[in-house]
Formats: C-alpha cells, structure tokens, sequence
C-alpha cells in the first residue's frame, strides 16, 4: 500500500527498528524544549502529515517506558488519526 507522508520533521520517518516490531516511535518536532508541569497538558506536534486510503487508520499510542517511569502519556489514548 502507498501512504502519501510529508515529513517537515527535521527527523527521519519513522521506521520499524526490529523485525518482530508492531509500531514506529515518532519524535516531537519542537524548536524548543517543553517542560510540563504536574497535571499540565500540551499538544505536541510531529511535522509528519499522512495521507491514509479510506477505510485504514493510523493510531498514536504511548511509550510504555515513559508512561510507567515519567507519567507522560497521551490523553486520548489511543489517538486515531
């Protein structure tokens, strides 16, 4: 399948780092740092935009490392795109 992507990211796409992978990691793209207080939320943008065919989606989950270790995660869990 072909998935039209515009990357303004500065980073490269997101690709699957083991063959055994169900997900990608994608990166913020921030031109400066966040810092979050307790309880704060923010809407952190990709640079990515996609073009998905009708009928498929793309979901943003959380890292589970952060999630457990730093209490950062995603406040519509799954986020679908």
């Amino acid at each position: 399948m072909k998935v039209k992507i515009i990357n303004r990211s500065g980073h490269e796409l997101p690709a699957y780092e083991t063959p055994s992978s169900a997900g990608m990691d994608v990166r913020a793209c921030l031109k400066e740092p966040v810092t979050l207080q307790p309880m704060q939320r923010a809407l952190i943008p990709t640079g990515l935009y996609i073009q998905l065919p009708h009928g498929y989606e793309c979901q943003m989950r959380p890292r589970s490392g952060l999630a457990l270790k730093k209490g950062i995660s995603l406040v519509n869990t799954p986020g679908t795109v």
